[in-house]
């Protein structure tokens, strides 16, 4: 029992986050197919996957959302928290084709890690919420960096930012984009992390993935300004 989190020997909290993923799951469908996009970079994420390898795409935890609807489909394993949150987020995110591995900087890291590295080998695409679950916020936690050079395979950033949406108060201010908002999508250049990666250079490709993701940050709101040319998804 000492491995099961505490939430789950609540009948409560159980039936509650069946209830947040029944009802969240066909909101976040219904506000997506309203959103109007536009996008840059993803002939990145094209060619590293006509290359035969498998991107790590690291994002923001706050843009879950958007993330969510954009990258539907594509069968990206990403990385939950055990705690309630992780859960419901969880079933919500399954419902639009993607698989989970459990575990957080704070339980069950590297068993979720180690899960991860085998579903790339397998020629699954993996997500990361790169300052998830808890914080602080935009700040890149190590492990997206280890998986890179544990499996070989590049790092690639990508930011969202709705033009209209509201924020929650939560730690990392997730964005809700507001229905028929435009959506600016901006992804970065891959970033290889050398396999035998000592700390020094973990530490540097960890600041140089926070670079790259302030830089997209700042690419998303240009391309939200009236005049630049959109991409339909």
């Amino acid at each position: 029992m000492s491995d099961v989190p505490e939430w789950r020997r609540s009948r409560a909290k159980r039936v509650q986050a069946a209830a947040i993923a029944a009802i969240g799951a066909p909101l976040v469908g219904l506000i997506g197919r309203t959103l109007r996009w536009r996008v840059e970079g993803l002939e990145h994420l094209d060619e590293v996957v006509r290359s035969g390898r498998q991107p790590i795409m690291g994002f923001w935890h706050g843009r879950i959302l958007t993330a969510t609807w954009f990258f539907r489909g594509r069968g990206i394993v990403v990385i939950t928290s055990e705690n309630f949150d992780g859960e419901w987020i969880a079933r919500i995110i399954e419902r639009f084709g993607y698989r989970t591995a459990r575990g957080s900087t704070s339980r069950g890291a590297v068993r979720a890690l180690l899960q991860l590295k085998r579903d790339l080998a397998a020629g699954c695409p993996v997500g990361f919420t790169l300052d998830g679950p808890r914080g602080p916020a935009r700040r890149a936690q190590p492990g997206a960096v280890w998986l890179a050079g544990a499996s070989g395979q590049p790092l690639v950033p990508f930011h969202l930012e709705a033009a209209r949406h509201w924020s929650t108060r939560s730690w990392d201010r997730t964005q809700i984009p507001k229905p028929f908002s435009l959506v600016a999508l901006a992804v970065g250049r891959p970033i290889e992390v050398p396999p035998d990666a000592d700390e020094p250079t973990l530490e540097a490709k960890r600041l140089e993935l926070e670079t790259s993701l302030e830089s997209l940050a700042a690419r998303t709101i240009a391309l939200l300004q009236p005049g630049t040319a959109s991409r339909e998804p």
